[in-house]
């Protein structure tokens, strides 16, 4: 089938159209789906999604006047069409949320293409970063951007995804029950990557089992001959295996896993057997099992990296930033969590400070570890002491409980701005500065401080 006009679009949706364009319009793909009226371009599809605060239905006509393709409201917004001069389609729909799923279910479908799933407590973002580079040289690849990873970017990264695409890879992320499930509704993804069952979300979940089951929605949501890559040994995906399913597993003695220790930029990787030799862009210790389980997900899609392999993992993600006559900056407060804060902590521990310069840590409030939180805290403040640390700055309330358990030199502030001035005056050249916290703390203020020229 082709041809996507208004009426294809809100048959897709399930939504109804309350007003035809004026001038028929009819494209090779679904448009792009816009959320934020101010970023409406031509011929873009924009949803107005009910917010607690605002309802973006509201902007429909701003949309319309920029020149939006068609509008996807709530009936309490259709009218307005009779209201504003411009081409654009309304359609409406109770949910609009769900209604742009639907469409990007249809899309998925027309692709016709292989589609990998991504999720897991940590390493998500990197994973699908890794996995996109490798397949990108053997077959057309589209991924999501950014976060486009939840109920509302998922779809709307799925409806970027150009024609001729051959494998789509999703991040999926969630935070709660169900949700993995509702998002693999919507891509039907043919396989499935866990990598790895941690200690996030509890708040919502509960238990780590209550993590895992949740993760594996994904495995569930698999058509039978599909293939599920998960981490070997992690006995707490045992109880969610399925025999119709090929089963991969990855790290440790799994089906993929390091042939030869690492040595720098160059990586042996025993996929399943054969021998795959890779030159990276990245050194991280944490990266290597998120490699693994990229390797073995390509595989699954007919690819087997070789070679040269260089991947963007984007900024707040272990970034780098020398600071001439100053400090090393490991810029990674994108997210966290207690299995992301000691990886970074092992890499902390692995870098050698310039000089006579000292492991620095500047680690903030991990959210939504419920009613342990306290017990998670304490933890990453003994391990950042048994890592080599030798100066901890906690940003938060949730966070000043590491200084008892880290023993050692440490200040406790209540925000990333405080956090930024201490650690100005507290740092000198050739420390190695770790920053990390949950995105809700807004630790990048701290990097971008001491990022700065030396002495300013």
């Amino acid at each position: 089938m082709s041809g996507w006009d208004a009426e294809r679009l809100a048959a897709a949706a399930g939504a109804d159209l309350v007003r035809a364009p004026r001038h028929h319009h009819s494209r090779d793909a679904p448009p792009r789906a816009v959320v934020d009226s101010r970023g409406v371009g031509p011929e873009d599809l924009f949803v107005g999604i009910p917010g607690t605060h605002v309802d973006g239905g509201s902007f429909a006509g701003e949309a319309l006047q920029a020149g939006a393709a068609a509008v996807l409201v709530t009936r309490e917004h259709a009218a307005v069409g009779e209201e504003v001069d411009a081409d654009g389609a309304v359609l409406c729909a109770p949910d609009p949320v769900a209604a742009l799923g639907a469409l990007a279910r249809a899309w998925r479908r027309e692709l016709g293409c292989r589609v990998v799933g991504v999720t897991g407590s940590t390493g998500k973002t990197s994973t699908k970063e890794i996995l996109a580079a490798i397949l990108r040289p053997a077959k057309r690849t589209h991924a999501n951007r950014a976060n486009l990873n939840t109920e509302v970017g998922l779809p709307m990264a799925v409806l970027e995804a150009p024609p001729d695409t051959e494998v789509l890879v999703l991040e999926l992320a969630m935070r709660g029950a169900g949700q993995i499930a509702d998002l693999a509704a919507i891509c039907e993804p043919d396989v499935g990557v866990v990598l790895n069952i941690g200690p996030v979300h509890l708040e919502l979940l509960g238990t780590i089992e209550g993590v895992a089951a949740a993760k594996a929605e994904l495995i569930a949501a698999l058509p039978s001959g599909g293939t599920a890559v998960v981490p070997a040994g992690e006995t707490l995906l045992d109880v969610h295996h399925r025999g119709d399913l090929e089963w991969v597993t990855f790290g440790g003695d799994g089906d993929f896993r390091l042939a030869a220790p690492p040595e720098g930029h160059r990586l042996i990787v025993d996929a399943a057997g054969r021998r795959v030799e890779l030159e990276v862009s990245f050194t991280e210790a944490y990266h290597h099992a998120n490699l693994l389980a990229a390797v073995a997900a390509a595989g699954a899609v007919g690819v087997t990296p070789a070679g040269r392999l260089d991947v963007n993992f984007g900024s707040l993600r272990g970034e780098r930033i020398e600071v001439p006559g100053g400090p090393t900056i490991v810029n990674d407060c994108y997210n966290a969590n207690p299995m992301s804060m000691r990886a970074a902590l092992d890499e902390l521990a692995a870098t050698d400070p310039r000089d006579a310069g000292r492991r620095v840590a500047v680690l903030g409030d991990m959210l939504e570890l419920g009613a342990d939180e306290r017990r998670w805290h304490e933890e990453v403040g003994r391990y950042a002491a048994e890592r080599g640390v030798t100066l901890l700055v906690t940003v938060g309330p949730r966070a000043a409980a590491m200084a008892e358990p880290f023993g050692g030199e440490a200040h406790a502030v209540a925000d990333a701005g405080e956090a930024a001035a201490l650690a100005g005056e507290l740092l000198g050249p050739g420390d190695v500065v770790l920053v990390k916290a949950s995105r809700g703390v807004g630790l990048e203020v701290v990097a971008e401080a001491l990022s700065g020229p030396v002495g300013t």
